[in-house]
């Protein structure tokens, strides 16, 4: 049995006697009932991931996956593919937007060369899991054998038991030029929906770049005919070293139940390929927000998990990961240090 087997062989439903632990718990506050909307979700849902009824936040980790993509040499991205590398330094100098929003949030950024078609040095910090330098051209053949996919889900996975504690959230993060490519190839695949329903504008590119992407992606699409009833088909045929290797570490998290905020389109489109392997990984996930890419939407219905901003973000890295993290923390505080009525000798409800 492979380990990636063996992971989602070990994942099982939730405990529901915990969602209402933790709900009776919210109900002894000194508030009225439901009062503070989705933050009492977040911690309902917390808890009953971690199985503590009492849990601690004690390390937050954005994981921010890195790898190029063969597909870019088609055009579809307003940036030139030497992007990547050259972004993976910026990261570990601490000057890109997830370092920025993770200082804030008190997290840290685990940076990972899962596909990055460079060769680093001993960078400080630079966790190096490269299984490709880069993926092939979707545009004329598979982007990965199924071989490097599960590789690459193996990594995530991995990572997760490595980066694993009593305490730990992770959110993810992506960097690659022209990934947003392979992630709408992955929710086309999924769903049939048409491709230009769920494609978007990446980096910013023009009209004619867009309807030209568009072509690039359904040529994909014929090319590989990638098998919708099994993911890991989908994601070796037109997605990307980055995206498996998000998918592997929800998976490698939820196998430890360990909460993962999932941050935009691209990784997004991992944690769906996640999902689709075992549909109760959803349970252990948190929807970070809802990007301007016009596919996430349609990812998030498919998963059933609703984002919890919504801020017209498009960067990715695990910018929207690192924000919404500072929430779910806000809410276990809540659950945790706010008297009771009991506690605090206030007056209940009327009957």
């Amino acid at each position: 049995m492979s380990r990636l087997e063996e992971a989602i062989k070990s994942i099982s439903p939730l405990d529901p006697a915990n969602l209402d632990k933790a709900q009776t718990r919210l109900d002894m506050l000194t508030k009225p009932k439901d009062s503070l909307g989705r933050l009492e979700e977040f911690a309902r849902r917390y808890v009953a991931i971690t199985g503590n009824i009492r849990p601690e936040i004690k390390r937050k980790i954005i994981f921010t996956f890195a790898g190029d993509h063969g597909v870019a040499d088609e055009g579809v991205s307003a940036f030139p593919k030497e992007v990547t590398r050259q972004m993976v330094f910026n990261f570990l100098r601490g000057g890109a937007g997830i370092n920025v929003l993770a200082r804030h949030a008190g997290a840290e950024v685990v940076v990972v060369d899962i596909g990055v078609d460079y060769d680093f040095g001993d960078d400080r910090g630079l966790v190096k899991k490269k299984v490709v330098h880069g993926t092939r051209n979707m545009r004329k053949g598979p982007a990965m054998t199924r071989q490097e996919a599960m590789e690459c889900m193996e990594a995530g996975i991995a990572l997760a038991k490595e980066y694993a504690a009593n305490g730990a959230i992770f959110g993810t993060g992506e960097m690659g030029i022209a990934n947003t490519t392979p992630a709408s190839a992955i929710i086309a695949a999924l769903t049939g929906i048409r491709v230009a329903d769920v494609t978007g504008r990446g980096t910013g590119i023009d009209d004619k770049t867009f309807e030209h992407k568009v072509r690039v992606i359904e040529d994909a699409l014929g090319i590989n005919a990638p098998d919708p009833s099994d993911p890991l088909d989908v994601v070796s045929k037109v997605g990307g070293a980055e995206i498996a290797g998000i998918a592997g570490l929800v998976i490698g998290a939820a196998a430890r139940r360990i909460p993962v905020v999932v941050d935009g389109f691209i990784s997004t489109a991992g944690a769906l390929i996640a999902c689709e392997l075992e549909p109760t990984i959803k349970e252990c996930l948190f929807a970070s927000h809802n990007s301007v890419e016009r596919g996430h939407r349609v990812m998030h219905e498919r998963m059933k998990l609703r984002p919890m901003l919504d801020l017209d973000l498009r960067l990715g890295e695990g910018t929207g990961a690192a924000l919404a993290i500072t929430l779910i923390e806000a809410s276990v505080k809540i659950y945790n240090e706010m008297a009771t009525f009991a506690d605090a000798g206030v007056a209940e409800q009327n009957a």
